[in-house]
């Protein structure tokens, strides 16, 4: 685990840092801080987009409304760069079979020779908005940074297929690439698992899923501002209710159009922070300043700090929810 964790991970940690810098004013109502003159350029296009807060779209409407992605490409035109993707070394879209039908992946392999460590990644949209598509930097710059083959896995969405439906579609990602790893010139022995937001919250439920059920863990977890408790209290969500692109006020959004009821919310399949953490692999947690979701991602840390697992948990100064993606700017 150590050796991935200098290999895969601090390579990614070193390039979030060039990404990330401190808040330079106070914090204005409703944000835990200010955003950094990059982090404001996005969120200047994303208003200019016409993206409204999620809370008052209806799902469809959330869908197709633009992205934080959209906004870094309007950032990158009016820099005169190129919006082309990140280039790996190959992309392939690929479905595999899942509890409930054929879940669509992409497959990312880095440049040079075999076999590579390989990534499971999930990707966010509180499981309700969002696609590969709209996540596909992450894979990418994971791929490059990490030298590693990413499979980035779509799942099934509320409020069509309610939970545990996206968690079980990614655990059986999980499974397919256990199983097939070899076959995408991967090493089967160095499987690790890493997951934006919602993605997060699955990354870790697949950790601990593979401990209970007794199936290989991953060598290591990845999990970027996990959700990981329903609980509304907790003092970033206080803090951030004004924040962009993710505000406390379209959290229950989220959970009211996947959970099909209030009490599946209260599971610690879906509540993370109150699973038994105990025998998980070592995880590297990534949290924002200005997200609601920065406490819960800490306090995640913290248990399982307390549980025996080895943890390099990072908060990220200036930035917002989404900032992981948006290296290129």
């Amino acid at each position: 685990m150590r050796r991935f964790f200098r290999i895969v991970v601090l390579p990614v940690l070193v390039f979030l840092s060039t990404i990330a810098g401190g808040a330079l004013l106070a914090a204005p109502p409703g944000m835990s801080g200010t955003p950094n003159p990059q982090m404001q350029s996005v969120l200047d296009e994303l208003k200019a987009l016409g993206a409204k807060p999620l809370e008052t779209l209806s799902v469809e409407q959330a869908r197709k409304q633009a992205t934080p992605a959209d906004a870094v490409k309007a950032v990158l035109k009016k820099q005169g760069r190129s919006t082309a993707p990140e280039p790996v070394g190959a992309v392939s879209d690929r479905s595999i079979a899942g509890p409930g039908g054929s879940i669509p992946i992409r497959i990312y392999t880095p440049k040079g020779t075999g076999p590579f460590p390989v990534v499971l990644y999930i990707h966010g949209g509180g499981w309700v908005i969002a696609d590969l598509d709209v996540y596909d930097s992450s894979p990418r710059a994971l791929a490059n940074a990490a030298g590693a083959i990413v499979v980035s896995t779509h799942y099934r969405r509320g409020p069509e297929s309610k939970f545990p439906a996206a968690h079980d579609d990614t655990w059986a990602a999980y499974k397919w690439v256990l199983a097939n790893a070899g076959s995408l010139h991967g090493d089967p022995r160095r499987v690790a698992v890493a997951g934006e937001s919602a993605g997060g919250n699955m990354a870790a439920a697949i950790a601990i899923r593979a401990r209970d059920e007794k199936v290989s863990l991953p060598v290591y977890q990845v999990l970027v501002y996990p959700v990981a408790t329903v609980d509304m209290s907790t003092p970033s969500k206080k803090e951030n209710t004004e924040a962009k692109p993710l505000g406390t006020p379209a959290l229950p959004w989220f959970t009211e159009k996947y959970l099909a009821s209030p009490a599946d919310g209260e599971k610690p399949t879906f509540s993370i922070l109150k699973a038994d953490l105990k025998g998980l692999p070592a995880a590297t947690v990534i949290t924002a300043q200005i997200d609601p979701l920065r406490s819960e991602g800490k306090a995640y840390a913290d248990r399982l700090k307390a549980a025996g697992v080895s943890v390099d948990y990072r908060n990220y100064e200036g930035v917002t929810h989404e900032f992981f993606g948006m290296g290129a700017v």
